[in-house]
Order: C-alpha cells, then structure tokens, then sequence
C-alpha cells in the first residue's frame, strides 16, 4: 500500500504531520478537543493550575510519533488541587443528589457532542480500532444516563424495631473525596463509571489517568469544562492530575484525604495500593487482572461460540481486562473447534493495521513493552510444552510504521502451565481440552484470577451448574455470551486476584457513600436495647 498521511491539528495554529503507511478513510482534528502541543497537568474542573513538572510526550502505539506534550505536575501543585477538592466536597455534598444528577445527565450531552472527537483520541492514543473507540465513548454516555435515574434512588431501607414507638432507618451520605487511578486500555470510560456514580452521590474526584494516555484525560476534562461552569458546580468537584509515579505514586494512595480509592490495573499494582490504603484504614476498588475462559460445549451452537470467542480475543489486541485468555473446549468437538479458530483467525487477521481505518479489525498493541510481554509469553508457553497453531509474531516492514503489531497467537496448552496460570496482556489465547461439565468448571476456576467466564451450551443443566454455587467463581459469568462486552447496568468486577471490587451499575453506588442506620426514639420513655434496664 503507498503511504498515506494523517494531519493531525493541535491547538489554534499548529499543525503536526503524522506519518502511515496505511489507506486513511477518516480524518481526524484534535482542534475541537482543545489539546494544545503542550498541556497543563492539573485541572479542578473550569480552571487549570500552571504546572511545573518535567514535560512528558504521548505517543501514538500506529506509528510511535508524538501526538502532543504534557508539564507533569509537582507535589506542591498537588496539594494546590487537593485544597480547591477539599473545599469542594463542603459544598458539593450540600446540592441535592437529583441536581447532581441533572449536572451528570449534561455531561453525558457533552460527550455525545464530541463522541466522534474523543473517539479518534482514543484510537490515536490508546490503539484500539475506532469503532471501539467510539463505543468506548458510547458507554460514557450510558453510565451518566444511569447515574442521573440512580440520582434518585440512593435508597435506603425501614427496620421494625424491637422497642416500642421507635423508627428505625439506615440511609447513606457522601464519602468525601475519591481518588481514581485508571489504566490505558481503557483511559476514559472507567473515568466515567466511577466520577459519574461519585459525583451523584456528593462526593469530589481526583482522577489520576494512565501516563500512556494523558491526552485522553486532558480532552474529557476540556469536554466538561462548560458543563460544569454553566451549572455553577463548585470548583474542585471533577478533578484530574498528570504526574510522574515517582512524585505522585504511593503518596497518593497514602493520602488521608481520601477515605476511598479506586484503582484499575495489574494485580501487582492493586496489591501494593491497597496494602497502603489499607494501613490507614481507607477503602478500595480494586479491579485488576483477568484470566478468561470460555468453555465450549458439545451442545454449543458452534458458530456463535466461534465468532464470540474471536472478538474476545484479539478486540482491543487482547488488552482488555475481560479479554478472552482460555478455551475450553469439549474433548469431542475439539479438532472442530480448534480448526474453525485458526480459519477465522487466519481471516481476521488479514485485516490488522491502523486504527483509524474503517476496514481494520485488528489494531496494535500499545507499545514495546507490551509487544515483549507477547514475544514473552509465546516462548515461555511453548518451553512448558505448549504447541503454537498461529500466529505469534511482530510484523514489520514499510507497511507498519511501528513495531506494536503482532499476529495474535492460538496455543495448545495445559490449564497447569506458568504462563496459562499467568494474565499476558496481548492477543494471546490457550485451547485446553475437557471430557466433563465438571472438568470445564475446575479448569475454569484454577486460576488465580476471577473476573470473566462464559459458557457456550444449548444444554439446560450445563448452563445451570455453570451458574450455580459449584460454578464458575467468576465476578460475570455468561451464557451464550463472551468474556468481553459487559454492560454498564450490572455490577462490574471480579473475585480472587481481580480484587473484588465493583463498579458501574446495578448497587455498585453504595462504595462511593457512607452508610449510617438511625434510631428515633417518639415513646417519651428512655428505652434501652435487649430489654436492659438502668433504674437509678
């Protein structure tokens, strides 16, 4: 293919020339985004703190160009933002939670407005295709349109009491200021299920993004900015940071000022901030790594199952959380099984290049590290015993511009081996065989993590057990449905190594409040409980 080019517009003026060797079918204008060819680092919402911190690039994963700059902040602008926070909360817990709502409900406008801007930044940062892209954005918008019904049913519940003429009641009031630390595989929508669900409930936030996608945070931010001032929302409520780990790292996680903490990222990561949070007797989120599976019945509709566990598999390059890691397949139907995949493989895996490409299904990793961990795992698997059936390499050349693209793996393997047991975060999937439902269901939870699972069966008793208390031990598990794809009405998370924290919908509001039972005493009389009497 001949060399195309991307002009990419920052700012007012300037513009930067990208180079691909891809067809280009989309244009793609960073003016309506606001970024500019050097960011500032904080933000409380309408205003922006000068910051003075090192300058850092953001590179987009296609062809490994700097798409723009960001001045990191310093501790001192830290406390700066946490000080406007602090004052912010007093004010913000005091707006009634259907007004907060009204406020979440305009946001979620504001993104549908530049849903296509922020969808391109997304893909051009993070690498994801843009239809997921736009999804990603899409699902922003979901969950402020699920935060503006919750608004109105931060509910909570009458007891009967055991003392006569007393009401009892338990209700729930804002926590305070709530920090986020999200990962770049997803670096705006996991910001909009946590800040859009805080900020009903009346508390503040401090968003910390991924240090791989800052550009993404910076234009959520500029999106919101006239939202928030036309509603007068106090500044300090929707806040964001860009700061080295080495100046804003265990210190943020160790900041009183924050009685909860919401962390997305590896299992390493999640354990060593909630040790610290811990410590001080803080709260968490934890949503950490994944190790997937997907049991294949004989009783499965095999195309379903087929085209299913592809799209959980290589969608996002394997870089998400819920992403497809184990097939487990039923002995029976095995070599049915594994030759369908390596065809579908074999033809969506015609279609990997850049993003911004209507026709690519298949994007690239989001960068050399990742690709390591990928090269890594393949041999690893393979030194185990693990045989490799396709793919597995980094492609080059002139028609990739970077070396982030690879040819997402199929492996044969043993549920028991190091890397099977072990999260790889890239396009890499294990076939493992199984004889019985019970079999399925051991593979499937011997594993350290627990996030997502699914089941493809046509069977009632399969799908059943899979669901029961001897099931899957998974936070979702799914029937006819793949590891990926959750939607923001139910409660998003996972057990074991994944953390046990969760997000989103269903009553996921109720980490993000404070819970208080009260007692009211109408008899005139003192009255004590358990019937205990003090007569003096």
């Amino acid at each position: 293919m001949l060399p195309s080019c991307i002009y990419v517009q920052l700012g007012s003026n300037i513009c930067i020339q990208v180079l691909l060797t891809f067809r280009i079918t989309m244009k793609f204008n960073l003016k309506n985004l606001e970024i500019e060819p050097l960011n500032l680092g904080i933000s409380t919402g309408t205003g922006w703190i000068e910051t003075h911190g090192d300058e850092t690039s953001s590179y987009s994963p296609v062809d490994n160009s700097v798409i723009a700059k960001v001045k990191n902040a310093t501790l001192e602008e830290y406390e700066l933002l946490m000080k406007k926070a602090s004052e912010a909360y007093l004010k913000w817990r005091t707006v009634p939670a259907p007004k907060r709502g009204e406020v979440v409900r305009q946001i979620g406008e504001a993104l549908r407005k530049r849903k296509e801007d922020l969808g391109y930044l997304v893909s051009l940062e993070m690498g994801k295709i843009y239809e997921e892209g736009l999804g990603e954005v899409q699902e922003m918008i979901d969950i402020c349109e699920f935060a503006v019904g919750q608004s109105r049913l931060l509910n909570g519940a009458t007891m009967h009491s055991e003392r006569p003429e007393h009401r009892m009641y338990d209700q729930y009031h804002p926590i305070g200021i709530v920090g986020l630390i999200t990962a770049y595989n997803f670096p705006v929508s996991v910001w909009a299920w946590n800040a859009m669900l805080a900020a009903i409930a009346g508390d503040v936030i401090v968003w910390k993004p991924s240090s791989k996608t800052p550009l993404c945070a910076i234009a959520v931010q500029k999106i919101i900015e006239n939202t928030l001032r036309e509603n007068n929302v106090p500044e300090g409520v929707f806040n964001m940071i860009i700061a080295k780990s080495s100046v804003l790292g265990d210190n943020f996680a160790a900041d009183k000022r924050m009685p909860l903490v919401s962390v997305t990222g590896s299992t390493e990561v999640g354990r060593k901030v909630a040790s610290i949070v811990a410590k001080r007797l803080g709260k968490t989120i934890l949503e950490l790594g994944g190790n997937n599976a997907v049991i294949i019945s004989k009783h499965a509709d095999l195309d379903m199952a087929i085209q299913s566990t592809v799209f959980g598999s290589v969608g996002t390059c394997g870089q998400r959380c819920t992403s497809t890691r184990r097939v487990i397949v039923q002995e029976t139907i095995y070599e049915d099984v594994r030759n369908r995949l390596i065809s579908a493989y074999d033809n969506v895996c015609s279609r990997i290049g850049n993003p911004l490409d209507k026709e690519t299904l298949i994007g690239p990793l989001v960068d050399e590290s990742a690709v390591k961990s990928f090269r890594y795992a393949i041999d690893q698997v393979q030194k185990e015993g693990g045989k490799l059936l396709f793919g597995g390499t980094v492609l080059d050349g002139s028609e990739y511009p970077s070396h982030n693209f690879v040819v997402p793996a199929i492996v044969e393997a043993e549920n028991h081996y190091k890397m099977v047991q072990t999260e790889t975060f890239a396009p890499v999937i294990y076939l493992i065989r199984y004889k019985t439902i019970e079999d399925a269901i051991r593979i499937n939870n011997d594993v350290p993590q627990g996030l997502s699972s699914c089941i493809f069966t046509e069977n009632l008793a399969e799908s059943e057990k899979f669901l029961s208390e001897t099931g899957s031990d998974c936070g979702i598990a799914n029937v006819n449905l793949g590891t990926s794809g959750a939607e923001i009405g139910g409660a998003f998370g996972g057990e074991k190594d994944t953390g046990g924290g969760r997000e989103s919908g269903s009553d996921a509001w109720k980490i993000y409040m404070r819970r208080q039972t009260n007692t009211i005493n109408f008899s005139g009389q003192t009255a004590l409980a358990q019937g205990i009497t003090c007569d003096f």
